[in-house]
């Protein structure tokens, strides 16, 4: 299968400071990519450089066969692309934006137009179209900017990060609207500092900290690296979190995790449900009060943890 999206050795310094520090990626035809990590781990900063936005230190890029820098000004026609933000005039209607992106594109009056209604129905916007764009939501307003980045019809196309901000009932129809473009073949690199988002939307995940891509696979695969299950209690007292911890400690097979701030703790086990039966049994001899209990596979946060060894970290404190 023919890749789509190639870097190679990627380097991008600002300063004294490295954004990314030799990444490589390679994202197949009509398959999804995610870039998983928290701010400031360099994934803005690799979507600008496939995007023709900024120019690598070192390394090279290709995206649909065409050298980032050397053939900027022709791949800018084959691409498409969503930032953090909204993209949009906010004083035009729907309509005008994306009929105003389709002579930029060159696409002329007629096409353009046509083009324009095609993807607010295709968006779920058409009762909205021929309103002003500042009266929109953000989730209205999200939907809008990725069907800006599609009127060209794209080969490629770039989401940085597309539903921060969104609350979850927009992030859902979001992911919808994601999930039937990439059913139509379209080759999506996405960016997300949200594990549910690359776990569902993604073909493959490149978790990346600090300008480095430190692994890949799929979720299935990279949670199998992780391996084992995850004992996780919420206790009545928070005090009582040491003394689980310290109780626990032998059956643990990795980090134990607590999280004060909810009374959690998460102990990583071999086992399974033996494993979870040993553990209810010492803490009720301790007379510790577990308010729940669970026994669960790892999650990409878990990955994430592990790998990292510390966890996302989100712009809301999440």
């Amino acid at each position: 299968m023919t890749d789509a999206i190639v870097a190679e050795g990627l380097v991008k310094r600002y300063g004294d400071v490295t954004a990314l520090d030799g990444v490589d990626i390679r994202v197949a035809e009509g398959s999804v990519m995610a870039l998983l990590g928290p701010n400031g781990a360099g994934k803005t900063t690799t979507v600008r450089i496939f995007t023709t936005l900024l120019v690598p230190d070192e390394g090279r890029a290709t995206v649909a066969g065409l050298n980032v820098v050397e053939d900027a000004r022709v791949l800018r026609s084959k691409i498409g692309a969503s930032g953090q933000y909204a993209a949009v005039d906010e004083y035009l209607t729907g309509y005008e934006n994306l009929d105003m992106v389709g002579r930029l594109y060159h696409l002329g009056a007629k096409a353009s137009r046509g083009r324009a209604r095609e993807l607010l129905e295709q968006f779920d916007l058409v009762e909205a179209g021929d309103r002003p764009v500042k009266g929109y939501s953000g989730g209205m307003r999200r939907r809008l900017d990725l069907a800006g980045a599609l009127v060209a019809r794209p080969q490629v196309l770039f989401l940085d990060e597309p539903t921060t901000g969104l609350d979850p009932r927009a992030r859902l129809g979001l992911w919808d609207v994601i999930e039937d473009l990439v059913a139509q073949g379209t080759t999506l690199l996405l960016t997300t500092q949200y594990m549910e988002e690359a776990e569902r939307l993604a073909d493959q995940i490149a978790v990346v900290d600090r300008g480095t891509v430190i692994a890949r696979g799929t979720s299935d695969e990279l949670k199998a690296r992780v391996g084992g299950e995850r004992i996780e209690l919420s206790v009545q007292d928070v005090g009582d979190l040491d003394a689980v911890s310290t109780e626990l400690s032998s059956l643990a097979v990795g980090e134990i995790r607590i999280q004060e701030n909810i009374r959690r703790i998460t102990v990583p086990v071999d086992g399974g449900t033996d494993a979870l039966v040993t553990a209810l049994g010492r803490l009720s001899d301790r007379g510790i009060a577990v308010f729940d209990v669970g026994l669960r596979r790892p999650t990409m946060d878990d990955v994430f943890l592990t790998l990292t060894g510390h966890q996302v970290e989100l712009e809301d404190g999440q």
